[in-house]
């Protein structure tokens, strides 16, 4: 069976997370995205904990009406390096806690603790406890791997053998990772980082499995590529999108190529600093002047959630007006969920406003033009000329892994 999955999200009890992002609404928003399987997020911390263990369980997977939960965490260690451990039951889930807790001042109070452990450390405790684990937004400046390491065994030492995933972050995509060798051999994991559960934040990146089952187990061997089970698809947004992916001012968000910000030594001239891009970053990295895609790496589909499509066909600058959100619902009616209605169903059959169906076609072909982002603003899309719509649309997307989460109409709309 296929099954799409969302494996990092963040609860309610999260720094900078909406109010909203308990059990119950993330099950529900999960079933119209087409969502099966979600990570809850934030598994070392008690109170969420709590909750998920309410919820019935069957081979370490938890269940709420059609929504399957697999216990997840995402943990910040040395220099800001994030990683993402995905965990196979709630014993193990508090055997982590209790070691965690050690080397945590902040575990009670955010459910992304930072602890006082290199990569290598925190390897072994996801090693000792039988879960997964891998870099979180692998290539963003402020808190990846890449940002502060040159390579998987720089991070990981005598563990990166033992690492089974990469989550490549909305600023990167396989055509990007892929020009670095020793990642080749690793699952590569599109997921939303989603600190709202609205339909333009959670599942807005996510990937599709080929298991038998939803099981820990089942998904365990479906990330390693085991017994048949493997990853089938990559959903993500373009790369162009991500706040850092062009060198740029953190100020005044003036783009520079990695040679002027050499000559600038990283200094613009509005004095402010230069933030360095994952493009230039992974050019800084690759072994390989263009990607090579292993056999095992499936397609890579570039989409945005489909309200900002919509809005965008609509000419509207924000997906939560009463226009766009009615279009929404009448357009998964049919097909059932938001992914049946871009991934999967014929768009010619779909009906409604033309000016949708011509806009979904243009970003499953490719066709949209993309103005890139930098220095922290996210990069804008436009439909191609000859559309409908002249309008751009900022590709704002909440609060991320790139950067602490900001309060706004776009992230917390209806609270």
């Amino acid at each position: 069976m296929n099954v799409n999955a969302d494996l990092h999200i963040h609860s309610k009890y999260s720094m900078a997370t909406s109010n909203k992002m308990d059990v119950p609404t993330i099950a529900r928003e999960a079933a119209k995205k087409g969502i099966n399987l979600v990570g809850t997020g934030d598994c070392l911390h008690a109170k969420w904990l709590d909750q998920v263990k309410r919820l019935p369980e069957s081979n370490g997977i938890f269940s709420l009406n059609n929504t399957s939960f697999v216990l997840t965490v995402e943990i910040e260690g040395a220099h800001r390096v994030h990683h993402l451990l995905i965990v196979p039951s709630i014993s193990k889930a508090e055997e982590l806690r209790e070691r965690f807790m050690k080397h945590s001042r902040d575990i009670d109070a955010d459910g992304r603790p930072t602890v006082k452990l290199g990569g290598a450390e925190i390897a072994e405790y996801a090693r000792d406890a039988g879960a997964m684990i891998g870099p979180c937004h692998a290539f963003t400046p402020w808190t990846a791997m890449y940002a502060y390491h040159d390579s998987l065994e720089d991070c990981y030492q005598d563990l990166a053998g033992y690492i089974s995933f990469v989550e490549l972050g909305l600023s990167a995509d396989a055509s990007y990772a892929d020009r670095i060798s020793e990642l080749h051999r690793l699952t590569f994991l599109t997921n939303s980082d989603a600190h709202s559960p609205w339909p333009n934040k959670l599942a807005r990146e996510f990937n599709r499995f080929e298991m038998p089952d939803i099981t820990f187990g089942d998904l365990e061997k479906a990330i390693l590529r085991k017994n048949g089970c493997k990853p089938v698809l990559n959903v993500g947004m373009f790369p162009e999108e991500g706040k850092y992916n062009e060198s740029a001012c953190i100020r005044c968000f003036k783009r520079y190529t990695l040679q002027e910000c050499l000559i600038k030594k990283w200094k613009c001239t509005c004095g402010a600093r230069i933030k360095k891009g994952v493009r230039d970053r992974v050019n800084e990295l690759a072994d390989l002047p263009l990607a090579e895609h292993p056999d095992h790496r499936p397609e890579y589909l570039h989409l945005i959630p489909l309200a900002e499509i919509i809005a965008l066909a609509l000419g509207h600058s924000s997906p939560y007006t009463k226009t766009v959100q009615s279009a929404w619902n009448e357009l998964i009616k049919k097909p059932g969920s938001e992914i049946a209605v871009l991934v999967d169903a014929d768009i010619t059959s779909l009906g409604g406003d033309p000016r949708i169906v011509s806009a979904i076609r243009a970003f499953q072909e490719g066709k949209v033009i993309i103005t890139p982002g930098g220095g922290g603003k996210y990069g804008s899309i436009e439909l191609p000329v000859g559309g409908d719509r002249d309008v751009e649309l900022e590709c704002y997307t909440g609060g991320t892994e790139e950067t602490p989460a900001q309060r706004s109409l776009f992230d917390y709309a209806d609270e």
